[in-house]
């Protein structure tokens, strides 16, 4: 009897340890750093043949030194990379973002630098690529009052109109004598600015990475990466009449809170805003936070509390159906570059993987996507047989 017994309890611990072990992850596309690209630092964008879209900071080979000004590039489902676009450094350079697609198939994005203005290598732009394969470019930045360096991914409405933040430019102090405290923007689809929101570095924050999610009644919601009424960034809302409000300032490691949201938001069908931030928490490697439309923050997980569940959460999430989380983190897991996690409704982590810095990448900067099988598609930045970064997918 107690053979039976241990037997079945044998059985019963292999088949949990093959359940949470039952994830593939697979390399889809490895870069080589030439003119397929490199430094793949964009969300990629799914289309309903399973073809992935996104873009590199680096590669190319289009000027920019030997770097490269990046590329536009699509992967099929297969792992074939198509480069859709080269940049030069007049119609932009550095994109960092992704890409948004409208009804009609066209892409938008933005460039970090390029494009001329008063910062030293370009300003940055807002461009779109239409879908037979044209780009042209929908705004410059001048460094002024509008903005500069655009690192965020935009968000377009039914009208071809597109927001996005810029993390330098606008006011110029106390952000520093050159930097600046960031903005809030629209473009049109004809290509005329309009200014939401302009950063100072004070209460309402300064310096936002990501961009905006925007809900059905056109507010768009975002994060500034520093500044607040703790100098630690916030969470903020821009109503669609242009009224701009702060929902929360981070409170930094001291006291066990986040500090320093980078990433974009998701939001769930009660209002509740979740996100990231790069440090702070119990053990100043990051936090999972929420946020409920009272404006009160709780914070689900504190990276670092046990060994290898990662560290600096650079990126945004993704939910699934039943509420579970899904990111990545910059650096932390089993060798120190970085990590793919799921964070459950209960608030328990389990790292799904952890980078080696072989040919599956390192250092993942980006949210991840999901599909409808549930599919997980994300980019290390670096790592890679070429070391400068792969597409990746994994099955949890």
């Amino acid at each position: 009897m107690k053979n039976m017994v241990r037997t079945l309890l044998v059985g019963i611990v292999v088949s949990a340890w093959f359940t949470l072990q039952a994830q593939t992850f697979s390399v889809l596309h490895t870069f080589t750093g030439g003119r397929d690209g490199s430094l793949p630092e964009g969300v990629l964008l799914e289309d309903s043949a399973g073809n992935l879209y996104s873009t590199t900071v680096n590669g190319g080979n289009n000027g920019c030194i030997n770097a490269g000004c990046g590329t536009i590039f699509r992967l099929s489902a297969t792992g074939e990379e198509t480069v859709l676009h080269r940049f030069v450094i007049s119609d932009g350079a550095l994109p960092s973002a992704g890409l948004t697609r409208d009804a009609n198939g066209n892409f938008y994005g933005t460039t970090a630098e390029g494009g001329g203005g008063a910062c030293l290598h370009g300003c940055g732009e807002v461009f779109k690529l239409s879908a037979s394969g044209k780009l042209s470019v929908l705004y410059r930045f001048t460094g002024g009052k509008d903005g500069a360096n655009p690192y965020s991914k935009l968000v377009v409405d039914s009208a071809g109109n597109v927001y996005g933040t810029t993390y330098a430019g606008g006011t110029r102090t106390p952000c520093g004598p050159v930097i600046g405290c960031g903005t809030a923007f629209k473009v049109s689809a004809t290509g005329s600015f309009q200014l939401l929101h302009l950063f100072s570095g004070g209460a309402d924050g300064a310096n936002p990475v990501s961009g905006f999610i925007r809900d059905n009644s056109g507010n768009l919601y975002g994060t500034a990466s520093d500044g607040g009424s703790h100098a630690h960034g916030t969470v903020f809302k821009i109503q669609a009449n242009g009224n701009f409000t702060v929902l929360y300032s981070f409170l930094g490691a001291d006291s066990g809170d986040g500090a320093v949201p980078y990433g974009a938001l998701v939001r769930d069908s009660s209002g509740n805003l979740y996100g990231t931030t790069m440090v702070g928490g119990l053990n100043n490697d990051g936090t999972v936070f929420k946020l409920d439309p009272t404006g009160s923050e709780t914070v689900l997980y504190s990276f670092g509390s046990q060994n290898g569940d990662g560290q600096e959460p650079w990126a945004g999430l993704v939910m699934d159906a039943s509420g579970n989380f899904y990111g990545t983190t910059a650096f932390g897991g089993s060798s120190s570059n970085g990590t793919v996690f799921k964070l459950d409704s209960l608030g328990n982590e389990t790292v799904l993987h952890s980078f080696n810095v072989g040919t599956d990448g390192s250092v993942p900067l980006t949210p991840l996507i999901m599909d409808k099988t549930g599919a997980l598609y994300g980019t290390a930045s670096e790592g890679g047989t070429a070391q400068v970064g792969t597409v990746f997918k994994l099955v949890p």
